[in-house]
């Protein structure tokens, strides 16, 4: 291996010759007897050991999500519901798994009680040759992996690291204010290359989009920020403070807002927000037990088409928009969307500001002491895992909203269904 220095006295350990995976295939099952720190067989372990979940993380589409235990990782499919893959360790477990997309390759970081990988070191893991292509120390605990096909991303609580993925070099270095929640998220596209991340300040978020080399300053809330997401062009960004009771959607080559909905009244910690492909949903889970689907009015111009640019080159629509207008009639929709209002809303200079709020279009209800993420499947389907091992799979109206429907309920960790 070659042993490189970096800033903040980070060590960078590297195989020669690594290269991004250029396909994106599914995982192969480990081999007995595999070499590396996953050697053993699987057999050494099965379900009625004591499992511990320590993380869940969806892939970059949300067609899979990992979940690291205390004695490795594992990897489900979501449509069919099924675990696709695990690994087993015996020194301990991992705190963050990353994978990327249905690759072979994921960014692993132990947990407190991994003799083998403590948690200030991240490993990038090839399950293909079943050994470890790279690594990275750091003087304190990682907070967050990201990763896209050339970067990798690493959240410190006060610092992020880019690499390149070619060859692990640094690119950029980025301070944050104190982030211990990791918050962290990148475009997926090939043609945009965006980053969002806390800023300096509280409730600000600081988006760089490195292909243009131009960066953002966007001030959200007045609060510390709890939650952050972007859509897959890295063109929009929807943000969540830590009251718990707003979630906004900015464009994010001007800061402008587009629209503001609202959860609850009550200060709630949020867990996750994701937006759905077609740019139309956005999904919000709480501490209050409540995954909420809101209606977006976000304008999404020629999905489905390519801008040619003088160059001959391509852009994709979203780009094109957002550069040829930024203004608010150009990415919100005219159509009001299907979030309720307040009945009261003609009042507005009166009466509090939530009653003039857009509030959730449908909504689901779990027990409120677990922590749960959900995304978006086809079909106007939420996929939703919980850190009880649990997945569901409910469907919505999507003219008349209300209550969802479960569709599907397994818990994973045993991947049997329970009694209807």
């Amino acid at each position: 291996m070659i042993v490189l220095s970096s800033p903040m006295s980070s060590v960078v350990r590297t195989s020669r010759g690594i290269l991004p995976p250029s396909g994106f295939g599914s995982y192969r099952s480990p081999t007995a007897g595999a070499s590396g720190p996953f050697g053993h067989s699987e057999s050494e372990f099965n379900d009625n050991d004591e499992v511990e979940l320590l993380s869940v993380s969806w892939n970059q589409d949300y067609g899979c999500f990992a979940a690291g235990t205390s004695h490795g990782f594992r990897i489900y499919n979501c449509d069919p519901f099924k675990e696709t893959f695990r690994r087993d360790l015996k020194s301990g477990g991992f705190g963050i798994v990353e994978m990327l997309f249905r690759c072979n390759i994921l960014a692993l970081v132990g947990g407190k009680a991994n003799t083998q990988y403590p948690p200030n070191k991240v490993i990038i893991w090839d399950d293909h040759q079943s050994r470890c292509i790279g690594e990275f120390s750091f003087r304190s605990d990682v907070r967050a992996v990201k990763l896209r096909r050339d970067r990798i991303v690493v959240v410190l609580e006060h610092k992020i690291y880019v690499y390149n993925f070619m060859d692990l070099k640094l690119l950029h270095q980025i301070e944050t204010v104190a982030n211990p929640r990791g918050l962290c998220c990148l475009s997926h596209n090939l043609n945009t290359s965006v980053l969002a991340c806390p800023g300096l300040r509280r409730g600000q978020v600081r988006v760089e989009h490195f292909g243009l080399n131009m960066t953002k300053l966007i001030k959200a809330h007045d609060s510390q920020l709890s939650c952050i997401t972007l859509t897959m062009d890295g063109l929009l960004l929807a943000t969540a403070s830590t009251r718990g009771t707003l979630i906004r959607i900015f464009n994010t080559m001007d800061g402008t807002q587009l629209q503001e909905v609202r959860r609850g009244v009550d200060r709630a910690d949020i867990y996750s927000i994701a937006l759905s492909p077609n740019v139309q949903w956005l999904s919000v889970s709480s501490d209050k037990g409540t995954v909420h689907i809101f209606s977006l009015r976000v304008r999404v111009i020629g999905e489905d088409l390519a801008i040619a640019t003088d160059s001959g080159t391509a852009k994709s629509p979203a780009l094109f928009y957002q550069n040829s207008s930024t203004s608010l009639d150009a990415l919100i929709s005219p159509s009001t969307g299907a979030n309720p209002g307040s009945s009261l809303s003609f009042m507005k200079g009166v009466l509090p500001k939530y009653f003039s709020s857009e509030w959730s279009f449908a909504q689901f209800h779990f027990p409120e002491s677990t922590q749960f993420i959900a995304a978006f499947a086809s079909q106007n389907t939420v996929i939703i895992v919980g850190m009880d091992g649990s997945f569901y799979r409910c469907s919505f109206d999507p003219v008349n909203g209300g209550e969802m429907v479960q569709q599907e309920y397994f818990r994973f960790l045993k991947t049997e269904s329970r009694p209807r």
